[in-house]
C-alpha cells in the first residue's frame, strides 16, 4: 500500500466535485510529511497550486477546499495553516487497518524487462575496491526490481579478451619460457594437469606484468601481439587462457558468496561478444559509418551541438584487433537479440562516462536502442580519513577481500570489546551488515570515507544497528511464543508472510504507536521511489529511521509487561509482527543477513 499514492489520489477525486475548481488540473496535488508531526500526519499544497488559476489569494481557496478534505474518510482533523497549507491528521483506525493490510504490494502496470550489468569483474586481475561498490549498489538494485513485480537479467560482464589476457600471457611466458603453451605447434593433447595457477598467482601476475610493460616497449608490443594472436584463436595460448580462467571464475564466485548476492544470470564477456562482431560490422559499413584513420577504423560520434571534445568511436584498432568498444557495441547487439529489454543499466566508475556517451550514440545510429532504453551510471569512490582513495596500511591500493577482511577483523574486535561470545557466522553477518549498508546509505554518484571501525558500531546509523533492532524484535516474539500462543486479531503473517487481516483495536493510539505505523505505511512508496530514481540510499536511510521508529515505540510503549491490558497486548505484538516483516524485508532487499542473536 503507497498510502501517499491513496490519500494523494482521494484528495484528487474529492477536489474535482468542487464546483468553484471545475476543469482545474487537480493532477498534480499530492501530499507530503509535514516536518513537525504536530502539524498533522500529511499536508497539501493544493489551495497555493490552484490559487493562480482560481484568481484567489491561496488562503481563500483553502478555505473553500478545507470542508471537502474534511469529509474524506479517513480524515479524523484539517486545519489551514500559514499562507495555505492545509495539515491532515488521520483517524486512528485506518492508520491500523491499512497499516494491517499493506501487502501485497502494488504489482507494476507495465513490467520492465532489465538488462543489468554490474559485475564487471576483470580475469586474470584481482578485484578492488571499485567493484565492491558496483557489486553491491547492483545487487540491491536487481532485488528492489524483483520485489516489485520486473524481470531483471544480470550480467558480470568480464574482461576476457583484450590486452590484460595478453599482458598476464606474456608474463606467464617470461616466468615459464618452457611451457608448452608458447612452443609451436602446441599439442592440443597434452597433458596439462601440471600446469597450476593459483589465487596468490591472480593477485600479482597482472600488476607485475602492467608495471613492466611501462617500462619495457618490447614486452609491452610482445604483450600486444599476444593478445590479436590470441583473439585470433591461438591454441597454446587458449589453453593457458582456460587454465586461469577457472581460477578467476572460482575467486569471482567466493566474492559474491562473501557478499551475500544473487547469483549472475550470465558470466559473459568481451570474448562472447567477439562472436557477435560480423554482423555488427556488417550493420556499420551498411550505413556507411566506418570510416578509415591511421590504419584503424572509426566511427564519427561528434554531433554540431557538442559543446565538449567528442572522440570518434573505434572499432578496429591499427592492428586490426578488436577494441574495448567494438566488443561493447557486439554487447549491445547480443542482448537486443537475445534478451530484447526495456532497459540497460550499465553501473561503473565515472571514467567510463565518455565511452558510454559514445557507445550509446552508435547504438542510436544502428537503431539497436533508442537513447532513453539505455542508462549508464557511475558510482563515486571510497576514501579514506585523509579524502584520497582508501589504501592499505601497506599503501597499496585496497583490494575488495582487503576491504571484506578489515571489516570482518574490525567487527570481530567489536564484539570481543562488548564482552560477547558470538559464533563466526554471526560476525560475519555483522560485518556484511558494516560493509554493504555504509555503502548503501551513501548516494552511489558520491565519494564516501569509509572506516572500518567505525561502520561496525551497534549504534547510529550502521548496518549493525540495523541488525540489532531485527534481533530485538525477534526476541520480543520468541518470549511472547513462550509465554502464550500468538494472539487472535489484528493479524499481520509471520515473517515472510504476505497479507493480513484488520485490527480489532478501539482504543486510541499512543504517539509512538502512530509513528511507527506510518513509518511502515511509507514502506512501498520508498521502495519505489529507490527503484525510480535508481536510489539505493533511499532504502538504506529509510531502514535506519524504521529502527529509530520501532526502538522509540519500544522503548515507550510496553508489551509484555504484566500491567500491560491483553487487548493492548495483543495489538502491540501485531506492530512487533507488522515491523519485523518490513523490516526483514528490507534487510533482504539490501542483501544481508539476520543472525539469531547479537
Amino acid at each position: 500500500m503507497n498510502l501517499y499514492k491513496i490519500i494523494s489520489e482521494s484528495l484528487q477525486t474529492a477536489l474535482a466535485k468542487v464546483p468553484e475548481l471545475a476543469g482545474a488540473d487537480l493532477s498534480a496535488i499530492s501530499v507530503e510529511t509535514p516536518k513537525n508531526p504536530e502539524f498533522g500526519d500529511f499536508a497539501t499544497n493544493a489551495a497555493m497550486m490552484l490559487a493562480r488559476p482560481m484568481g484567489k489569494p491561496p488562503r481563500a481557496v483553502a478555505e473553500i477546499i478545507l470542508p471537502h478534505v474534511s469529509a474524506l474518510p479517513f480524515v479524523a482533523d484539517a486545519s489551514v495553516a500559514g499562507p495555505g497549507f492545509i495539515n491532515i491528521k488521520l483517524k486512528d483506525e485506518f492508520i491500523s487497518e491499512s497499516a494491517a493490510n499493506r501487502f501485497p504490494i502494488s504489482a507494476p502496470a507495465s513490467p520492465l524487462t532489465i538488462d543489468l550489468e554490474y559485475g564487471s569483474y576483470n580475469v586474470a586481475k584481482s578485484l578492488h575496491i571499485g567493484h565492491g561498490r558496483a557489486s553491491i549498489f547492483g545487487d540491491t538494485l536487481n532485488r528492489i526490481s524483483k520485489y516489485l513485480g520486473h524481470k531483471t537479467i544480470s550480467y558480470n560482464y568480464i574482461g576476457d579478451w583484450g590486452r590484460p589476457i595478453g599482458l598476464v600471457i606474456a608474463w606467464i611466458e617470461y616466468l615459464h619460457p618452457d611451457w608448452p603453451f608458447f612452443k609451436e605447434p602446441f599439442d592440443r593433447k597434452s597433458d596439462l594437469s601440471n600446469y597450476i595457477i593459483t589465487e596468490d598467482n591472480m593477485n600479482t601476475f597482472y600488476p607485475l606484468a602492467s608495471a613492466r610493460a611501462k617500462d619495457d616497449p618490447e614486452f609491452l608490443a610482445h604483450a600486444q601481439q599476444i593478445t590479436k594472436e590470441f583473439q585470433d584463436g591461438h591454441p597454446g595460448y587458449t589453453a593457458l587462457y582456460n587454465i586461469f580462467l577457472q581460477v578467476s571464475l572460482d575467486m569471482m564466485d567466493d566474492i559474491i558468496r562473501r557478499l551475500n548476492m544473487l547469483p549472475f544470470d550470465n558470466t559473459l564477456g568481451e570474448r562472447n561478444a567477439s562472436q557477435y562482431l560480423a554482423p555488427v560490422e556488417k550493420m556499420l559499413r551498411g550505413r556507411n559509418l566506418l570510416t578509415p584513420s591511421d590504419g584503424a577504423e572509426i566511427v564519427v560520434v561528434k554531433r554540431e551541438s557538442d559543446n565538449a571534445p567528442m572522440p570518434p568511436f573505434m572499432f578496429f584498432n591499427s592492428r586490426g584487433a578488436d577494441t574495448y568498444d567494438s566488443t561493447d557495441l557486439a554487447t549491445i547487439y547480443f542482448r537486443k537479440v537475445k534478451d530484447n529489454p526495456d532497459k540497460i543499466i550499465y553501473l561503473t566508475d565515472q571514467r567510463q562516462t565518455l565511452h558510454f556517451q559514445q557507445l550509446f550514440r552508435v547504438a542510436e545510429m544502428l537503431d539497436l536502442f533508442s537513447p532513453e532504453k539505455l542508462e549508464h551510471m557511475t558510482h563515486g569512490t571510497v576514501n579514506g580519513p585523509d579524502g584520497k582513495p582508501f589504501k592499505t596500511r601497506d599503501g597499496n591500493v585496497a583490494g575488495l577481500l582487503d576491504i571484506i577482511q578489515m571489516v570482518n577483523d574490525a567487527a570481530a574486535a567489536r564484539v570481543k570489546e562488548s564482552g560477547k561470545n558470538l559464533p563466526p557466522e554471526t560476525i560475519e553477518m555483522i560485518a556484511l551488515a558494516a560493509l554493504k549498508f555504509n555503502d548503501l546509505m551513501h548516494d552511489v554518484k558520491s565519494d564516501y570515507i569509509f572506516d572500518p571501525d567505525a561502520v561496525t558500531q551497534f549504534e547510529g546509523r550502521t548496518g549493525p544497528y540495523i541488525l540489532y533492532t531485527a534481533v530485538r524484535l525477534n526476541s520480543v516474539l520468541k518470549k511472547a511464543d513462550e509465554r502464550a500462543s500468538p494472539p487472535s486479531g489484528g493479524g499481520v503473517p509471520a515473517k515472510g508472510g504476505r497479507g493480513g487481516a484488520s485490527s480489532d483495536l478501539t482504543v486510541s493510539l499512543h504517539p509512538e504507536e502512530r509513528a511507527l505505523l506510518l513509518s511502515l505505511l511509507d514502506f512501498e512508496r520508498i521502495v519505489n521511489m529507490a527503484f525510480e530514481r535508481r536510489a539505493t540510499d533511499l532504502l538504506a536511510n529509510y531502514t535506519y529511521d524504521l529502527c529509530q521508529s520501532v526502538n522509540t515505540f519500544y522503548h515507550n510503549c510496553p508489551i509484555l509487561r504484566d500491567d500491560v491490558p491483553a487487548d493492548v497486548r495483543a495489538h502491540r505484538l501485531n506492530m512487533v509482527r507488522q515491523s519485523v516483516m518490513t523490516l526483514s524485508t528490507a534487510i533482504d532487499l539490501m542483501g544481508l543477513k539476520i543472525p539469531d542473536e547479537m
